[in-house]
């Protein structure tokens, strides 16, 4: 079984692109350019020369010892929080910044939901002179404003989305309508291995540099490239894909996505997709969507403002149909709870889209000597508030 997308867009039973007749233009191009502009040797150079010098890249693979001897497993991180932004979303804006700009668009949009992806695409932005239009619900411009800030000072615009539950979902719709209006000179940058083909494929490319340097990293630091297991937080699922993609044909790796139960799966009140969801169709691909019987999106919710999408991409919905991923959830409580082992363990404070992976440690059992490779996805600066919302209760 592959695991890579095919050519019609498909993982399996899941993607393809289902599209509004007035992006089929924009999406055709990029569909039939994509593959060509990034395998050229100069969009390579460029690309991999601006993740090294601008980005801070490779990220370390950080051993921690203590977590290690909590858990009884060599446990590392993977610490894309060190990226330039303090998340691995930068990794994608780069790449397709470049390839925005090699179709001759100067118009960028995109959609935020903890505000990190805003964060990355204003600085691309900024850095290569485009202008820059970020969608973000209003409920999480309120819980996440120091990013609103960074977005704003880099020159952004962002833009309220007022429906729904005014999160990430919104924002996604709201981009698609603002693409539909401006087709020609407009790119949109979409931040997860969502969407209409070719953005999962073209996205989890971008990221896939993660387990590239996770391989190398763990030769020289084991002797091996291969780790036991890979676990990566998952919402829409860009660092995931990022973590597994060079491992998914290595059927000894152990791939485990943590999504977020918020309140609990059966609350009424979470994100756990996999658990939720049945085949549907949102933001232009086939996939597991959380829905009603007659086939409604339902809200999802999360205390991560980057989790609570009632989607996964299609190459994850196909990782767990399949058996090749393990998905697992945790509620918002044990994200808290992790984030504060994490910091208090080793010094460090995630954000709490990557606190469920971490959260998802505690739900797995491990032998003597296991490698275990987490991908920190990002840093904790934005979280601040809820974790000083969470210290004022105990």
């Amino acid at each position: 079984m592959t695991y890579q997308v095919d050519e019609h867009g498909y993982y399996g039973n899941f993607g393809g692109a289902f599209i509004p007749e007035m992006l089929y233009p924009n999406v055709e191009e990029l569909k039939t350019r994509y593959l060509e502009i990034i395998g050229d040797p100069t969009f390579q150079k460029e690309f991999h020369s601006l993740l090294k010098d601008y980005v801070g890249r490779p990220t370390p693979l950080y051993p921690a010892k203590r977590m290690s001897e909590r858990y009884g497993a060599r446990i590392f991180l993977k610490r894309e929080d060190l990226c330039h932004t303090g998340a691995h979303k930068v990794n994608n804006t780069i790449g397709q910044i470049l390839l925005a700009r090699r179709l001759g668009k100067h118009r960028i949009i995109a959609e935020t939901g903890a505000g990190q992806h805003g964060v990355a695409t204003a600085t691309v932005c900024a850095l290569m002179g485009m202008e820059c239009i970020v969608f973000m619900g209003a409920r999480d411009i309120e819980r996440q404003a120091p990013n609103v800030a960074r977005m704003k000072m880099l020159g952004a615009r962002v833009e309220p989305a007022l429906s729904g539950s005014q999160t990430l979902k919104d924002a996604t719709n709201e981009a698609i309508r603002d693409w539909i209006n401006h087709p020609v000179d407009t790119h949109y940058i979409i931040g997860s291995v969502v969407g209409p083909h070719p953005y999962p494929d073209m996205v989890a490319r971008f990221q896939s540099v993660i387990s590239e340097e996770m391989r190398a990293q763990l030769k020289e630091a084991t002797g091996s490239e291969l780790p036991n297991k890979v676990v990566a937080c998952v919402g829409g699922g860009s660092n995931a894909a990022g973590a597994f993609y060079h491992f998914l044909n290595e059927p000894k790796v152990e791939l485990i996505a943590v999504e977020a139960a918020g309140e609990g799966v059966l609350s009424g009140h979470s994100a756990a997709t996999t658990q939720l969801g049945k085949d549907g169709i949102l933001h232009g691909s086939r996939s597991l969507v959380m829905q009603t019987a007659d086939g409604q999106v339902l809200e999802a919710h999360s205390i991560s403002a980057g989790l609570d999408y009632p989607g996964i991409g299609p190459l994850h919905a196909h990782l767990y149909a399949s058996g090749r991923g393990r998905y697992l959830n945790a509620t918002d409580q044990q994200a808290l709870e992790a984030s504060f082992e994490l910091a208090r363990t080793e010094g460090i404070i995630p954000a709490l889209e990557s606190a469920h992976a971490l959260a998802g440690l505690k739900q797995l059992e491990f032998k003597p000597g296991e490698i275990v490779v987490l991908c920190l996805s990002g840093r904790g600066d934005k979280d601040m508030q809820a974790y000083m919302n969470y210290m004022e209760t105990k």
